[in-house]
């Protein structure tokens, strides 16, 4: 059976970058691994849009979120951490087990954290740093992060972003918005496997690391291996071959280019899921063009929706997260994707929801969402 994989991650990896995986191995400190080592991460200051070194670390996505968090924070210290989902739940959970006194601003799971509020609260309590989650894969909310950013900077805070799901589909402006660290990984946007996470950081933040213990994520002992193409300890020299080939896939297609794309995915969808009579949960806008999360009809669980998608047509899809588990169904369309993948999932979410009773509009789903990709442009 052919299969499909419609979750926030990991997501599908291009040909070429499989067989950039399947090379020979090299060693790390080669004349072999050298040139790709540099060509990477110079790619990955252009993807970004940062002068700043970007640290490159064989582990997940939480592996350079808790770079950030070891590197920055100090037992004691104040630090904001605004939440509307899992991923700003793990921030929080992160800071406070390095021993940082957290103001915790929750929102609502599906809400958008609202600049106005980060600037009340650091009016009220200074913070070192402000952590933001860009893409919130739990809820499919993407956060307008440069006015974040300006609410934060206004009080001289450090900006601290999660842009693991975002990077490379959702413009993040790291130098131009004054981010001092936005953290990723490979298996999103960025079309790797697993594996790889990064750290782009500021001088600002580098100016003020703190007492935390660190080792492997040292972020300087990093930056100095990494300025003479070397690395402080052995990198998966694979993926990092298949990065290089990926990045330059999404430079070849060009930022803005794929920014529109993900655009017009996202609208696909929405306008896919709206046709049939579905609810959305995340917000119809255009800024939501990573995840679509939709709420299945009264009576059915979204659990048995995506087992049955995926026993008989060969899709992953993502359930709901916490108390949203069997309420919601989530299709990520992020990365190697085009409306083709969006009208295969909408095809067989329909079929499926039909069989289990639900109350739907039939065959329009991939019309509506074929017509709202082609017959829109981007502002």
């Amino acid at each position: 059976m052919k299969r499909y994989l419609f979750t926030p991650g990991p997501t599908p990896v291009p040909p070429e970058v499989l067989a950039a995986m399947g090379a020979p191995v090299v060693h790390h400190r080669s004349p072999d691994f050298r040139p790709i080592y540099e060509r990477c991460l110079a790619r990955l200051r252009e993807v970004c849009r940062t002068e700043s070194d970007v640290l490159l670390f064989t582990s997940s996505g939480t592996g350079a979120f808790e770079s950030a968090v070891s590197n920055l924070v100090s037992p004691g210290e104040p630090h904001l951490v605004v939440s509307a989902g899992s991923f700003g739940e793990r921030w929080a959970a992160m800071t406070t087990a390095y021993g940082a006194d957290i103001d915790h601003l929750r929102y609502a799971w599906g809400e958008t954290p609202d600049p106005d509020d980060v600037r009340a609260r650091l009016a009220a309590r200074e913070a070192k740093a402000v952590w933001i989650v860009q893409s919130e894969t739990s809820t499919g909310v993407v956060a307008d992060v440069q006015a974040l950013a300006e609410a934060a900077k206004d009080a001289a805070a450090l900006v601290v972003v999660d842009a693991v799901s975002s990077l490379g589909a959702v413009p993040c402006e790291t130098d131009a918005w004054r981010l001092d660290v936005v953290v990723s990984g490979s298996q999103k946007a960025l079309m790797t496997p697993p594996g790889l996470g990064l750290a782009a950081v500021s001088e600002s933040a580098f100016a003020v690391t703190g007492s935390s213990p660190r080792f492997y994520f040292d972020w300087e002992r990093t930056r100095k291996a990494q300025r003479v193409l070397d690395a402080p300890f052995t990198p998966a020299v694979s993926l990092v071959a298949a990065l290089d080939v990926a990045l330059g896939l999404l430079l070849d297609e060009g930022l803005d280019a794929a920014f529109d794309r993900h655009v017009r995915l996202g609208r696909a969808a929405r306008a896919g899921a709206k046709a049939m009579g579905l609810e959305l949960f995340s917000p119809d806008e255009d800024r939501s063009a990573v995840v679509t999360a939709v709420r299945v009809p009264e009576g059915i669980d979204s659990g048995e929706l995506i087992s049955a998608v995926r026993t008989r047509f060969g899709m992953t899809l993502a359930n709901g997260q916490a108390d949203l588990k069997g309420k919601i169904v989530r299709i990520g369309h992020i990365g190697w994707f085009d409306v083709f993948d969006i009208t295969t999932a909408l095809a067989a979410i329909e079929l499926v929801l039909a069989e289990l009773g639900a109350d739907i509009e039939r065959g329009v789903a991939v019309t509506a969402a074929l017509e709202a990709y082609e017959h829109t442009s981007v502002a």
